[in-house]
């Protein structure tokens, strides 16, 4: 019995660990190395327990009376390790970059934003030709939305849809045909920094995104994701 039970209890830590990792960070208890370092953690508690559970439930003798105890500590076990090893594999299918562009030649340019990055480990400026071509590469269908909107329309539409993906608007300038926003991550709370160019164009109206996180050398897809989101939603919603 006292085996089952400090298996469960293992696999119990390993879930608050998870937790922690994430909201500890989002809400500043500790550096966000802090917070991947717990998310490691997480996963190897969660394997630990696992495998001792797995073992339980397969020795008849250790199976005895315990069983309900060994198959809840290997469900948890492995849902809280795969987590991290989810992340983990997702880091390792896209490049190391953290700055997200529409426009690669001329990316739009963070201003209002800056007063509100303090200590940022990540430079605001574009990281240049090396972060373009693996982009490039990397998610080739991130492109500029054409719209058939005249620019004053445009850019009402390009700001209703920030609003409606949540981001907190910074500053909005219907003449320069500029919106930039901040975007929170859910579970961490990282500070991403969005700019929205809209421009007149053949037919209607360009609009330009750019995406970047303020920390971290690997977004892990955020950003483009974030933008494929944004687009699809003006897009879709266009009248």
């Amino acid at each position: 019995m006292m085996l089952s039970r400090l298996t469960l209890g293992v696999a119990i830590l390993a879930a608050v660990v998870l937790f922690l990792s994430g909201s500890g960070t989002r809400f500043g208890l500790w550096p966000f190395p802090t917070g991947f370092m717990l998310l490691k953690w997480a996963a190897y508690f969660g394997l630990a327990a696992a495998a001792i559970a797995l073992v339980g439930l397969i020795v008849p003798k250790l199976r005895a009376g315990q069983g309900r105890s060994f198959a809840a500590a290997l469900v948890l076990g492995l849902a809280v390790a795969a987590v991290p090893v989810y992340w983990m594999q997702a880091a390792g299918q896209v490049p190391r970059i953290h700055d997200i562009s529409t426009d690669l030649d001329n990316p739009p340019a963070f201003d209002a934003v800056l007063a509100q990055r303090g200590d940022a480990s990540n430079p605001p400026e574009h990281g240049g030709p090396a972060v373009a071509e693996a982009q490039r590469r990397a998610y080739p269908d991130i492109r500029p939305l054409v719209l058939p909107l005249p620019p004053a329309d445009a850019f009402a539409h390009a700001l209703r849809g920030a609003r409606a993906m949540g981001w907190e608007i910074v500053a909005q300038d219907a003449a320069a045909g500029r919106i930039e926003a901040t975007a929170t991550t859910l579970w961490f709370g990282f500070r991403d920094d969005v700019v929205v160019r809209v421009a007149p164009t053949e037919g209607g109206s360009r609009i330009d995104v750019r995406s970047a996180s303020r920390v971290g050398v690997s977004d892990v897809g955020a950003n483009a994701k974030r933008i494929r989101a944004y687009l699809a939603r003006l897009a879709n919603s266009a009248d």
